[in-house]
């Protein structure tokens, strides 16, 4: 007998519109087979697990009682969104989440009307709801409703509050959903996850709250003294007992502390919410991946994952050799072991930038100052101006929200302040938001500071020897990639130069290389030497400030020049080389192979490289044609 798959509710419904009359045992069945669906699907994919697990019955109840897409729903970050995408229409493709040409693994406009606004990052969704709700109360007709929910990770980046107090200020009717599971990717930190912490963990304090107002309410008054008397004894004990007085001193109403996993609950707390004037804070405390127990235990390890296997919970794929993130993270923990003055930041990413490694090692050296870029690296000028050496590990895509600090407060004072920028380059599934495309050019334009980048694990390392003895700003970039086999050297011996090295002398055409790509050009030199072209290739270490010693002779001894970097061309290492040959009057046919002046899509980072055309045949195309041409000039 063939055994038959059992039928599943979600696939006969029209989403999300059904959801509106199903009873609650079939809202829970639906719950169950999304939150199926999505261990599935990460598990075959990789993917941002934990978080989508701990929010889908708020999914299922914001699709029940909202008329989306008219009403709009804002997902901050969207690593959380897969349960909605999945009850938007989506379900015949969310197998394709993250890979090559599928769905995106966040919240896109372009893919669907139900994606009210693109993220990405952390910390906006709030912005964004008083932005569109603002314009819709400016144009005639319905207005619909909008809410944006966030993690409790976003109340520790600042664009949360501008935007909060802002909304209060406006009085902007929008609602805002604090899906609360006292996680980031790892466990938040600072005052306000304590305050959180409180409100979580008192159950009494909400029942509290209403027994209060009502209370408070029928307090005698005899004139006008007593009664003002009697508002400030209101405002006083609410202020000292009731929760949620952050937000209502914010302008909004505070409604919590509910289970983010009781629909019914949900449901009719939604209700209620929807039915206020002026802007409105739910508060939700949820279980980060919920439903599958591994993601319950780790949720750190299961925010974003790898395939994995279902049955045992454990990456599917074979470990590589070290990655830069792992080299960097050993590095580091070493170097400060002998210097007292290194300590290192990171932005909620201590696991990602392997900066977990100097937490376990030395934690009063370690600072985690949650999603708050900005604040990392104020913080790193003044410890820097104090006497210490920090290193701020921060991805390439999240250092962005932080160069005014790094121009004004890091670099204006010349302060020895160390970025390692991981996850440079191309970064694969996560796509646009998140690839490193832009450092090298907005970094390069900052006057005195000094950019490395490695071309293996092990010039890594010491690089970073090299840069915590500085007296000035410099930036190491590196990709999120496994390393190359390089040997680790013991002790860690700082490298002082060369900055350009020659990797194969040849005549002719010269490939310039920034970084871990040289093995394009190596492939392509190959090609070329098998047609008996013998090309020259040289890998640049130190992209700002160039060194012109070393570079103008090695180019004028070419007739033609193809650069090489995993950046935006607009104003990378391809844009500094052809600088640096202007201000020295040399005059050569140059071909730039690198990112294009577009946002690149998400894949396997070597199917985007061929689809932009950064590989070794493109490289030897190039650098056959301006050969032709300089021969024809010749002629």
């Amino acid at each position: 007998m063939v055994s038959r798959t059992p039928e599943r509710l979600i696939d006969n419904l029209e989403l999300p519109q059904a959801l509106r009359a199903l009873d609650t045992a079939s809202l829970r069945q639906v719950a169950t087979e999304v939150r199926e669906q999505i261990i599935q699907t990460v598990s075959a994919n990789g993917g941002h697990l934990g978080a989508s697990l701990g929010a889908v019955e708020l999914a299922i109840a914001l699709h029940a009682e909202l008329d989306t897409p008219t009403d709009a729903i804002i997902w901050d970050v969207g690593h959380q969104a897969y349960a909605h995408k999945i009850l938007t229409g989506r379900m015949g493709s969310f197998a394709s989440i993250r890979t090559y040409g599928g769905l995106s693994g966040f919240p896109l406009r372009g893919e669907s009307p139900f994606d009210a606004y693109g993220t990405g990052h952390s910390s906006t969704a709030v912005s964004a709801a008083v932005g569109i709700m603002e314009a819709r109360l400016r144009d005639p007709g319905p207005h619909g409703r909008v809410v944006a929910v966030i993690g409790d990770g976003a109340l520790t980046g600042g664009m949360t509050y501008e935007a909060l107090n802002h909304a209060g200020h406006l009085r902007t009717p929008i609602l805002v959903i604090l899906n609360d599971n006292a996680m980031s990717i790892e466990k938040n930190v600072g005052a306000v996850s304590t305050y959180l912490s409180r409100l979580r963990t008192d159950p009494t304090l909400y029942r509290f709250r209403r027994d209060l107002e009502r209370r408070l309410q029928r307090l005698p008054g005899v004139g006008d003294r007593v009664a003002a008397v009697g508002e400030q004894l209101k405002d006083s004990i609410k202020g000292a007992l009731v929760p949620g007085m952050l937000f209502e001193d914010l302008g909004f109403t505070y409604v919590g502390v509910i289970d983010g996993h009781d629909i019914d609950d949900l449901r009719a707390t939604l209700q209620r919410c929807l039915m206020v004037e002026g802007p409105v804070l739910l508060h939700c405390r949820t279980i980060k991946g919920k439903g599958y127990g591994p993601a319950e235990q780790e949720p750190g390890r299961y925010h974003g994952i790898p395939r994995f296997s279902v049955t045992t919970g454990e990456p599917v794929d074979p470990e590589g050799p070290t990655t830069f993130t792992r080299a960097f993270g050993e590095a580091l923990v070493e170097l400060a072991q002998a210097d007292p003055r290194i300590v290192g930041i990171t932005a909620a990413m201590a696991g990602g930038t392997g900066l977990d490694l100097l937490k376990k090692a030395m934690p009063e050296r370690f600072f985690d100052v949650g999603i708050a870029e900005a604040h990392a690296v104020g913080l790193a000028a003044g410890l820097a101006a104090a006497g210490k050496r920090p290193v701020v590990a921060i991805y390439s895509t999240f250092l962005q929200r932080a160069f005014d600090q790094i121009v004004q407060d890091v670099c204006l004072q010349k302060l020895p302040v160390v970025f390692a920028v991981d996850r440079a380059g191309l970064v694969g599934a996560d796509g646009p938001t998140h690839h490193g495309a832009f450092d090298l050019s907005f970094l390069r334009i900052v006057p005195g500071l000094t950019i490395f980048l490695p071309r293996d694990e092990g010039e890594l390392q010491r690089l970073l020897a090299t840069a915590v003895q500085m007296e000035g700003p410099s930036v190491i970039r590196y990709p999120r990639a496994a390393g190359l086999g390089a040997t680790l050297q013991r002790p860690i011996v700082p490298l002082g130069g060369p900055w350009v090295h020659v990797i194969r002398q040849g005549s002719g055409i010269l490939f310039l290389t920034a970084g871990p790509v040289d093995s394009l050009a190596v492939e392509a030199a190959d090609a070329l030497g098998a047609e008996g072209v013998a090309a020259t290739v040289a890998g640049v270490t130190r992209i700002h400030p160039l060194d012109g010693e070393a570079l103008i002779p090695l180019i004028e001894q070419h007739q033609a020049i193809v650069t090489v970097e995993d950046n935006s061309l607009a104003g990378g290492f391809g844009s500094a080389v052809l600088e640096l040959m202007a201000d020295a009057g040399i005059y050569r046919p140059v071909a730039r192979r690198g990112l294009p002046d577009a946002f690149v899509g998400q894949g396997p980072v070597g199917t985007l490289r061929r689809d932009i055309g950064l590989t070794a045949e493109a490289l030897a195309a190039n650098a056959r044609m301006l050969l032709e041409q300089s021969f024809d000039k010749r002629r």
